[in-house]
Parts: structure tokens; C-alpha cells; sequence
């Protein structure tokens, strides 16, 4: 059984807190050849240091290729023996806006922890979307999953994103800048977010089609 009673609308995901690096004491020996021990171990040192501070500025750089964003947040409860077990799920939506998105789901006994899972979760189902030079989708599509079903249609340059709940905000984070979308059916958010990833995995370019029907490519738009 799962309750829905507290609902948590938020936009921004909290990132994780760096670690320090772990300081090394040096000892001096009064031996020969203790110094020059001592100046190689700290070149060493230093050389370790920069390759590490290299290796995290390349990780936050792929990092920051991504967005997230938070759709939905509720606290659920689980029956259990000896009572209810709480929790909390999130929906999060994960883009580069240069046509790959994603929609995860985390649960974890806090907040932070089920935004972590769940956009864990969205890189692991990543889908490509094709992209028009107008930023816009080649073809019509239609997704559906479960009783939600999503009506994606391509718009001319400077209309925007028409579109509204989920549908949205997975539109934005797949860099889709002009598109019309309508919602049909149930208005749940995860069911619509997935309705939604599943239109844009079907689309196929003019190019793709007539390639796989073995045709050229003047016949597809006469």
C-alpha cells in the first residue's frame, strides 16, 4: 500500500560534497641520503596532486554536460511486518539538451539519497533523439505507457515548447526548442514522462526511413 500524503515539488538537484585529500607527514633523517629522499617523495607528491586535481576537473566536466531535474517527490510507505516502512520516491528527468534524455526513479530513505538513485537511474536509459537544425523533431510520433498517451508533433521555428507536466521538462533536457505536445489520457507524471521517452525513441530521420525501405531519399518527400 502507498501513500501519497506529502508531495515535494523541487528543481534542483543537491551535488555530492568533494573529499579532501588525506595529508602525509614527511620525516627527516639525519642519515645520508635522507634529504634528497625527502625532496623526491614531495616532487612525487606534487605530481600525484595535479594528476588527481587533473582527473576531477574532467569528471566535473562531464558532469556538468547534464541536467536534472526533479518532476516529482512523494513519500511512500511500505507494509511491512510490524508496521509501515517509510520512504521517499523521486522522478527525475536527466539531459544534455543536445538530444539524449532520460527518465530515472530512486527510492531511499531520504531525499537526497532517492534524487541520487534516480538520476543514477536516467543515465542508465538514455535515449538519442533526433534533432532537426530548427531544434525541432523531424516527424509526428505517439508514445503511450500504461494509460497515458503523448501526442508529439514538430513545429516551425520560434513557436517554442508547447507542452506542459513531465512532457516538458523531458522536452527542454532533449533540446527540443520548438514542438507542440499534447497529453492524453492519465495525467500521472512518471507515466507520462515514459510516454514521452517512447515517442522520441521512435523517431526515425527522413534519411533513416528511406534507407530502410530502399528508396531513395527524393521519393520519401514526393
Amino acid at each position: 500500500m502507498t501513500e501519497t500524503n506529502d508531495q515535494i515539488q523541487t528543481g534542483a538537484v543537491p551535488a555530492a560534497s568533494d573529499i579532501p585529500a588525506a595529508a602525509e607527514g614527511q620525516q627527516e633523517q639525519r642519515r645520508g641520503g635522507g634529504g634528497g629522499g625527502g625532496r623526491g617523495d614531495a616532487k612525487g607528491d606534487r605530481r600525484g596532486g595535479g594528476g588527481r586535481g587533473r582527473d576531477n576537473r574532467r569528471g566535473q566536466e562531464r558532469d556538468s554536460e547534464w541536467q536534472e531535474r526533479v518532476v516529482q517527490i512523494r513519500r511512500v510507505s511500505k507494509t511491512v511486518k510490524g508496521g509501515k516502512k517509510m520512504s521517499f520516491r523521486a522522478i527525475v528527468v536527466v539531459g544534455n539538451e543536445r538530444g539524449q534524455v532520460g527518465v530515472g526513479v530512486g527510492k531511499a530513505g531520504d531525499v537526497i539519497g532517492a534524487v541520487r538513485k534516480g538520476v543514477a537511474d536516467g543515465k542508465k536509459h538514455l535515449v538519442k533523439v533526433p534533432l532537426t537544425r530548427t531544434s525541432s523533431i523531424p516527424t509526428l510520433s505517439n508514445g503511450r505507457d500504461g494509460a497515458a498517451s503523448v501526442l508529439i508533433r514538430p513545429a516551425a521555428p520560434g513557436t517554442g515548447v508547447i507542452a506542459g507536466g513531465s512532457i516538458r521538462t523531458v522536452l527542454e533536457l532533449a533540446g527540443i526548442k520548438n514542438v507542440l505536445a499534447k497529453r492524453l489520457g492519465s495525467k500521472t507524471p512518471l507515466n507520462n514522462a515514459r510516454a514521452a521517452m517512447q515517442a522520441l525513441e521512435g523517431l526515425r530521420t527522413h534519411k533513416e526511413t528511406a534507407k530502410e525501405r530502399g528508396i531513395s531519399l527524393e521519393q520519401i518527400y514526393s
